[in-house]
């Protein structure tokens, strides 16, 4: 009897209580904990487990693993270092964490990963590993989620639910109890935020906060996106109202504070189904034979008062966003598409940039200020496109904007060519100075009155379009360098662009020489002057979109900040925005600032711009995401009518799970997995950019030219598989 009795306390003995210990009071460490919390933590309220836990505590005590803090309190000895960083997940599950402290990212196993989500600023510890004595961490706690809302698809039960997120990334399906599913209905696509994630659940917890529609419909799909990346597609009734009530009207009063220039010959240049005009040209010779050229701009600060709930608005979008069948704009349509567009035959309140130029496109004079102007005419790019061509005053009606063939007045012929010719001038000097000029292709659809995708074309940038873009340049540029070289120096916003990063150069030359050319990055002068040479040579060539992208990927990325070191990519020393503040908020802050110079007053307070730079940097990069997914989304549409159709496309990515082609004819792009190639088994060999056939030792690598047909166009999950049919004959 007695022996059994020893026995049954032996099972009761709890298993690793060492480590188990040791992981609650690590994961709190800033707090102390007693042996009855411990116990609680376990579930455990018999006084054996009790026993053996204060048992526990003073051997761990003993053993400096733990100190007593207070009576019967502990709190864990830290002896292993800490880091922060940022998680990046792989589709795997592992992931790695980005950490100031090291030159390597930081792996960090699935098991590891601790309820920490993509993007998550997390707490970890870092050991070596036993095998390969390389780093690897622990994430021990997050600290600061990347993001709460997910969008999804929510399949309902009878007393609960769950959202399946359409982010890959999101490795756990998001439980919703039944009473916050905002009744919707079993396959919606929905937007749940995340609400709490308990110790012991394997999911997080979330509720439903919008109801998008069924997967498949184009509103929904499109809302999707938006929601996705937390962007909005209406504006707040309140927001609405405000800007409904401004008075938009042209009073004398303002017109006294201002320089009148509504008798200058002004004009827009702009694309054909452009709805707001935010930038005009005006154009005059002067007595001596040089030209004052006025780049105008929409007075959005002056509508835009500090503190509205219109500018709060404006500020939390910081941009407008162009997606595939509509603009979501910054602001308001009174504003965006009257008060501030600057439409024909209406006076408008301006800030302008005004410059006296020579013949060699040399700035003689310059000033800035608000105006008020008048727009005397609208082009589209495509009229002054044949007024360069033909040097004549007629449109014909296959370009005209109102389908009528017309005439215009010759000093608007001879305005616009002028301005032509100073802006090849201008271009010139830049691209001596070291300028890359990126001129990518932009995919464009031709829609129908349901969004439905009925061609593609191409957008291309020609002499029209490289008029207005120097002439903008211009104003950038100028405007930062006259707050920039002020002393003592003032907080301005500025847009700069950072030297490129070597690895990425080398890569770009490594997949290129492949396609036989050649780059020298020996300075910055031999690196501009290749690279302007390599896409220059592989314009019109199959692999234009694959060296054009891999060229920009190369790059550093442009951003905000009040800390100027220059526009590298434009060969700047000084660049700012200041000509679209309709459709960014960085060009409304610059005005601000340049108006608050002009007046004489001190720098501005620079946190506070700099942390407003952020945020439009950021909103500027999930409105590019954005944007990106809805050209996706509507290839895809596009393709579902092709299905039976066979295309030539262009190897334009290699991975170990298959290749990524682009269809030459139409640049939509989509992924013959690796398993769907049947005729051997392939490997990739990540330094060929290949997949190689194990026995046939077949090659498919970057660059090469398939056949390939849509094996599967998913609009829900943006996916578009192609079946491989084989290589184009030589």
């Amino acid at each position: 009897m007695d022996r059994k009795k020893k026995r049954r306390r032996k099972n009761n003995n709890i298993s690793n209580l060492t480590n188990t210990i040791l992981n609650i009071i690590k994961k709190d460490r800033n707090k102390s904990f007693n042996y009855k919390q411990i116990a609680s933590k376990l579930g455990l309220n018999d006084a054996s487990s009790r026993n053996q836990i204060i048992k526990k505590l003073q051997q761990l005590k003993a053993k400096n693993e733990i100190e007593e803090v207070e009576r019967g309190k502990f709190k864990v000895i830290i002896k292993t270092e800490y880091y922060t960083g940022i998680l990046n997940l792989t589709s795997k599950g592992s992931g790695y964490v980005n950490c100031e402290d090291f030159e390597d990212d930081i792996f960090v196993a699935s098991n590891n990963i601790n309820k920490a989500l993509h993007n998550d600023e997390v707490e970890l510890y870092i050991y070596k590993r036993r095998k390969r004595g390389k780093l690897e961490g622990e994430i021990t706690q997050v600290i600061k989620r990347a993001r709460t809302n997910y969008v999804g698809v929510i399949k309902i039960h009878k007393n609960y639910a769950f959202v399946i997120a359409d982010d890959t990334k999101m490795y756990k399906d998001i439980f919703v109890p039944i009473n916050k599913t905002l009744k919707a209905e079993e396959g919606d696509k929905v937007l749940v935020k995340l609400e709490d994630w308990p110790e012991k659940a394997d999911s997080p917890y979330g509720k439903v906060i919008k109801i998008l529609g069924k997967p498949g419909e184009h509103n929904t799909e499109i809302h999707s996106i938006l929601a996705e990346y937390g962007l909005p597609y209406e504006f707040p009734g309140e927001v609405e109202e405000y800007a409904n009530k401004l008075d938009t009207s042209i009073t004398a009063k303002e017109i006294s504070k201002r320089r009148d220039m509504r008798s200058d010959l002004t004009f827009t240049i702009d694309p054909r189904d452009a709805k707001d005009f935010d930038d005009a040209l005006s154009f005059k010779q002067l007595d001596g034979g040089n030209y004052e050229i006025g780049i105008h701009i929409a007075d959005v600060s002056h509508y835009l008062q500090e503190g509205s709930v219109l500018d709060d608005e404006a500020y939390e979008r910081a941009t407008s966003i162009y997606l595939v069948d509509r603009v979501v704009p910054m602001l308001p349509e009174v504003l965006s598409n009257s008060a501030c567009s600057l439409r024909p035959y209406e006076e408008k309140y301006t800030f302008s940039a005004v410059f006296e130029i020579n013949s060699k496109a040399e700035i003689i004079n310059q000033w800035f200020g608000r105006t008020v102007t008048y727009s005397d005419a609208r082009f589209s790019y495509g009229e002054a496109q044949t007024v360069i061509e033909t040097k004549k005053n007629i449109i014909p009606k296959d370009v005209s904007l109102t389908g009528e063939e017309y005439k215009i007045d010759k000093t608007l012929v001879n305005a616009i060519l002028k301005l032509d010719e100073l802006a090849k001038i201008l271009r010139k000097k830049r691209m001596s100075s070291g300028a890359i000029s990126f001129d990518k292709v932009e995919v464009r659809f031709n829609l129908d009155k349901d969004a439905n995708p009925t061609g593609v074309y191409f957008k291309t940038s020609k002499e029209a379009n490289k008029l207005i873009e120097e002439f903008m340049l211009l104003a950038n540029r100028k405007v930062a360098e006259f707050v920039g070289k002020q002393k003592p120096q003032k907080t301005f916003v500025y847009r700069i662009h950072d030297e490129p990063d070597d690895y990425k150069l080398a890569t770009l030359k490594n997949i290129v020489s492949r396609f036989g050319y050649k780059i020298n990055f020996m300075d910055r002068k031999t690196t501009s002057s290749s690279l302007n040479n390599l896409l220059k040579e592989v314009n019109g060539k199959k692999e234009q979109n694959l060296v054009d992208t891999l060229a920009i990927r190369s790059m550093s990325k442009a951003e905000y900040t009040t800390r100027n070191i220059g526009h590298y990519g434009l060969a700047f020393d000084y660049y700012s925005h200041f000509t679209s503040p309709i459709r960014r908020y960085p060009d409304v802050m610059t005005h601000r600032l340049l108006q608050y110079y002009l007046d004489g007053k001190k720098s501005a307070n620079q946190d506070i711009y700099e942390d407003k730079c952020k945020h439009s940097s950021n909103m500027e990069y999930l409105a590019t995401k954005a944007e990106r997914d809805s050209i996706k989304y509507m290839q895809i549409k596009f393709m579902q009518d092709h299905k039976d159709q066979e295309f030539l496309g262009v190897i334009s990515g290699v991975t170990d799970w298959g290749i990524y082609v682009e269809i030459i004819e139409n640049k939509c792009e989509g992924m013959v997995r690796i398993r769907d190639i049947k005729d051997d088994h392939y490997i990739f060999d990540e330094s060929q950019y290949a997949l190689i056939g194990n026995n046939t030792k077949n090659m498919h690598q970057l660059g090469d030219e398939v056949i390939v047909k849509v094996k599967q166009a998913d609009l829900a999950k943006r996916h578009l598989d192609f079946q491989l049919i084989g290589k184009k004959e030589a």
